[in-house]
């Protein structure tokens, strides 16, 4: 062939494929903008009354408001989350099913779970970070403590346990830590939930556990628990005099879950960007901020590219956390 010819096609071929990546960029942001017609799944890996069906509903009942069409809520319980985790991995990348994603789907559970049925970079594209929690430790009331020093300073004496709302959850592995830093022991004692874990540990069966702030709070308004130090960078409004985990010289027991949104992999980005613009506009309502302030959370409001980082972080940092358990949950 004529060496004017091949270039000529040359030439062409890429004149086609640039007026084709037009032409595909151009349906993309058509999609986005009629998207949604019919109505969107919002799946929720927990059971309701949490901080994590707090928010899935929460940002279902806003998306519908502004976008026109019901976004459901549907709760999709049991494995520690990796039932909806793998649903919504598995379901069509159109739009029509969303996660209300935390971190213990996304980064806790592949690694402490023997095997997951999705794999967390690969089959989620991130929308937005909505809220976080940060987590306090909590004291039976008649234990003789009120502080992390009293703390450190007993179990080197007697014998602690700690509770948690099940192995390999957020409860558990901040107690891990905390035995890391501290280099005491304490034994786990897991439980099926939160709930059940608070109860004994109200009626000291149990002497110390970790839980999410927003979920702590009420028992230690109640003084039915006394709180100790909490796991986030600054002191929380809601304990103003509960110090950080930092101030008592234990910077390494760091912890906060976020409650977020993310698709199935695949979903196209123009309908990604159309889901985060409408995140993050719901999230500066003031009814929004005072229900999730409210509960004891924070707001965010991140980008994908934010919550893709915070994954990866939180991948690497529980994998650490996950090496001192010593077995994996089935």
């Amino acid at each position: 062939m004529h060496r004017n010819s091949r270039r000529g096609l040359g030439v062409f071929a890429a004149v086609s494929s640039a007026v084709m990546t037009v032409i595909l960029l151009g349906a993309d942001n058509t999609y986005a903008q009629t998207y949604p017609v019919k109505p969107v799944r919002v799946v929720i890996p927990f059971p309701p009354g949490g901080a994590p069906d707090l928010i899935g509903r929460l940002l279902a009942a806003k998306l519908a408001e502004r976008l026109g069409q019901p976004f459901i809520a549907e709760n999709r319980t049991g494995a520690g989350g990796n039932i909806a985790a793998e649903f919504v991995a598995k379901s069509p990348p159109d739009g029509y099913t969303l996660f209300a994603a935390s971190d213990g789907p996304l980064a806790i559970n592949p690694n402490v779970y023997a095997k997951v049925p999705f794999d967390t970079l690969r089959d989620f594209a991130p929308i937005s970070i909505a809220a976080n929690a940060g987590f306090v430790l909590m004291a039976c009331p008649s234990l003789p403590v009120t502080t992390v020093a009293d703390v450190i300073a007993l179990a080197k004496t007697r014998h602690l346990n700690i509770a948690s709302s099940g192995f390999g959850s957020n409860h558990h592995l901040a107690g891990e830590m905390l035995k890391s830093a501290a280099n005491i022991g304490l034994t786990h004692i897991p439980y099926k939930g939160f709930g059940a874990a608070v109860t004994e540990a109200i009626g000291c069966s149990v002497d110390l556990l970790f839980g999410a702030i927003s979920s702590g709070l009420p028992h230690i308004r109640a003084g039915k628990l006394k709180a100790l130090a909490v796991t986030i960078p600054r002191r929380h409004p809601g304990l103003p005099d509960t110090p950080t985990f930092t101030e008592v010289g234990y910077a390494s027991v760091a912890m906060d879950a976020y409650f977020g949104l993310v698709a199935p992999a695949g979903t196209p980005r123009a309908i990604i960007d159309r889901l985060h613009a409408e995140v993050i506009a719901l999230l500066k309502e003031k009814d929004t901020a005072d229900r999730i302030n409210g509960a004891g959370l924070e707001i965010v409001g991140s980008t994908p590219d934010e919550f893709s980082q915070r994954i990866k972080a939180d991948l690497q940092k529980y994998a650490q956390v996950a090496k001192s358990l010593g077995a994996k949950a089935d």
